[in-house]
């Protein structure tokens, strides 16, 4: 089975400052896994250098995404994200739930063509998918925090990606909302395959749901929570 994450001797520092230190883990494809650590360990930073917004160069170690070196990556669409409060700043941006799914699709039908039949069908799949069917109509600015996330979660689907990469994704919602994106994530892993990475405090929740949990504490990576084999979840 090839990793989609393969993260070897990876040191990164802002300025003098070290953040990782020799970090060594990998993800096998279809696998869901999760990674705990305390404020300031990395986490972020490390998502970031997976996402290519921070440059390896001057940099120590490598990334491989789906069996490439991130240096030479070009397969973005096959990967996709959702980051901690990412409706923070659409709270008054008039678009309608359906139309802010339908713009991941912009790669695919370029900026400036109208989504056909085959498109709209795609984000009504989507958003039937996480629940929010619904809510096609409705204002992205008029929706609670855990719907918006479902809908970031909507749209980050809408490509059809291999790897989904999250950042704190359930920061803010309550319990029952939280409960629900994490049933989501679960579903989409098992059923479509897709390999799930989380960034979280969140331990508790989500034990039930990982394969694998990763600790990121004092500039190390541990695996805390071994990968777990088919069928030992139970019904979730």
């Amino acid at each position: 089975m090839m990793d989609v994450i393969a993260v070897k001797g990876l040191d990164f520092s802002y300025g003098n400052t070290q953040i990782l230190k020799n970090i060594n883990f990998t993800v096998p494809e279809g696998r869901f896994a999760v990674l705990l650590g305390p404020n300031g360990a990395g986490k972020s930073t490390l998502i970031k250098l997976m996402l290519g917004e921070l440059p390896l160069s001057g940099q120590i170690g490598k990334i491989e995404l789906l069996g490439q070196e991130i240096r030479q990556f070009k397969d973005w669409k096959k990967i996709s994200y959702v980051s901690q409060n990412g409706m923070a700043s659409c709270q008054n941006f008039p678009a309608s739930v359906e139309e802010f799914v339908q713009a991941g699709l912009y790669t695919q039908i370029g900026k400036f063509r109208f989504a056909g039949k085959r498109e709209r069908e795609q984000v009504r799949c989507v958003l039937h998918q996480v629940g929010m069917g619904d809510f096609a109509k409705r204002l992205i600015g008029r929706l609670s925090g855990g719907q918006q996330q479902r809908v970031l979660l909507a749209r980050a689907l809408i490509n059809a990606p291999r790897l989904l990469l999250l950042d704190e994704p359930t920061s803010g919602m309550d319990e029952d909302s939280t409960t629900l994106f994490y049933r989501l994530l679960y579903q989409i892993n098992r059923e479509q395959g897709v390999t799930i990475w989380i960034v979280t405090h969140d331990r508790k929740r989500l034990m039930a749901y990982a394969d694998d949990i990763w600790l990121l504490e004092d500039e190390k990576m541990k695996l805390v929570q071994p990968g777990r084999e088919e069928g030992e979840h139970g019904n979730l």
